[in-house]
């Protein structure tokens, strides 16, 4: 059956974009940090949005599994088959195309493979802002960005993924291609399927083109790397530049003092910010489409303002370009930084603002109390609530982990948070969302996904089992 399977894709799509071939597949079968290692029958690299909806037929006529992938930079595991080398993956990789750039609508429309630093530069190329920006966007695509409902560093101003989305165009589970390019920004004509696919992880189709949105692109910018007391002088100081700025504060990041000492220890030509050691930092970014607009000068003037009330200590504003890039790499630097400095748990996690103070300060004293030697390293993005809350392990880490996973998710809780904020549940989450979300919550989940995907061969054990 497998081999009736492979031959059948072959035929339909032809050999060039069909491997078996052991060594060739091995980058597609774990993810980039190396969590997560599965097996498939073959890695399917087709080049059309016929050819993709070609290849789920089959798969659908032989009840096949497929596991869609876009760059496979994910964190939870959601583009990685299991091990059971039932599956093919269905890499969208040389769907890499931009399709059309229109600037009096203020969209672009690509192929899901296309990575998302090629569709930054080709808005700048055309006097635009294409926004959604992370870590990754060197390497990840625009078809993983919105299965995951990416995040990033832009979400304060912009918001996440699928606010930047206008149109998709997706093959279903059945191998139907759904024609959804629109580049309405209004239209009200029933159940907005654009929303229902993007955040499912590729478990109710495959997105294989998206009309996404543009803005004007900034002409000037000013950045602060700001030195306060506590995360409560944090959200203090958000609500102050909030009030002020506006539209015009894209990026408000929470930096603790322990993760600059893991970047200027790991990271090479780096440097400390302030020549003082202070416990928490913000990093601010503010822009405008005016050249002439002077933000530089109206931030250093909200921030002598904010000195004087007692909620920041110090800053440092950047005069260049240079130094904007050198502030801003403190904050990018700091998930390889705690890499290289050995095993930590990873949380990515949303809290309501204004509850992220007393979160810090309780989920810190219950997670020492059970392990005083552990090493907590909090950052994120504090304008929309979502924090990086990571918990570097001495020892022990395989057993610690499920522990400290508990505790932090309990605080999540009590605070009436979420447990996946950006990076989705795939395989490292599926199992715990059940005791996060509502059961009324989840049986809705389960029965989307019984309507549209009745086989189970999207993605299956990935986001619910």
């Amino acid at each position: 059956m497998n081999a009736i399977v492979i031959d059948e894709i072959i035929a339909a799509i032809g050999a060039s974009s069909v491997t078996t071939d052991v060594a060739e597949m091995a980058p597609y079968l774990s993810d980039w940090r190396g969590s997560y290692q599965g097996k498939a029958l073959a890695v399917i690299r087709p080049a059309t949005t016929e050819d993709v909806a070609r290849t789920v037929a089959i798969c659908a006529a032989h009840r096949t599994p497929i596991v869609p992938q876009g760059g496979n930079t994910g964190l939870v595991g959601g583009s990685v088959p299991d091990g059971s080398g039932t599956a093919i993956v269905l890499s969208l990789n040389r769907m890499n195309h931009i399709r059309a750039a229109d600037t009096a609508n203020d969209t672009i429309t690509v192929d899901a493979g296309v990575v998302l630093q090629i569709v930054q530069e080709k808005a700048r190329s055309v006097d635009r802002l294409f926004p959604l920006s992370l870590a990754a966007e060197g390497s990840c695509t625009i078809g993983g960005n919105l299965s995951t409902n990416a995040g990033g560093t832009n979400v304060l101003r912009y918001g996440n993924a699928r606010d930047q989305v206008l149109g998709l165009e997706v093959v279903t589970p059945q191998g139907e291609i759904w024609h959804g390019l629109s580049g309405l920004r209004k239209d009200n004509t029933g159940y907005d399927l654009r929303h229902l696919l993007i955040g499912a992880e590729g478990t109710l189709g495959i997105i294989t083109g998206a009309t996404l949105k543009l803005f004007p692109l900034p002409k000037s910018r000013a950045v602060a790397f700001v030195a306060l007391a506590s995360p409560t002088c944090a959200v203090n100081l958000l609500s102050r530049m909030k009030r002020v700025f506006a539209d015009r504060l894209v990026g408000f990041e929470l930096v603790s003092r322990r993760c600059i000492d893991l970047v200027l220890a790991h990271i090479p030509n780096t440097r400390a910010p302030f020549a003082t050691p202070y416990f928490w930092h913000v990093l601010i970014e503010l822009n405008d489409s005016r050249a002439d607009a002077p933000i530089g000068e109206w931030l250093e003037a909200e921030l002598a303002d904010a000195f004087e009330a007692g909620v920041a200590l110090d800053a440092v504003i950047a005069t260049s370009e240079a130094q904007i890039n050198e502030l801003w790499r403190l904050r990018e630097e700091i998930s390889e930084a705690q890499r290289l400095n050995g095993k930590n748990v990873k949380h990515d996690i949303s809290i309501p603002i204004s509850s992220i103070a007393d979160f810090i300060e309780q989920c810190d004293a219950a997670l020492i109390a059970e392990f005083p030697d552990i090493d907590l390293v909090c950052f994120g993005h504090l304008g929309d609530g979502n924090l990086h809350y990571n918990c570097g392990l001495a020892t022990a880490g395989a057993v610690n982990s499920a522990s400290i996973n508990d505790i932090v998710y309990r605080s999540v809780g009590k605070f009436e948070g979420s447990i996946s904020a950006e990076h989705g549940l795939g395989q490292l989450k599926r199992d715990e969302i059940v005791k996060h979300k509502s059961a009324v919550a989840i049986q809705m989940m389960r029965e989307i996904k019984r309507a549209l995907d009745p086989l189970n061969i999207m993605n299956p054990g990935k986001v619910l089992q």
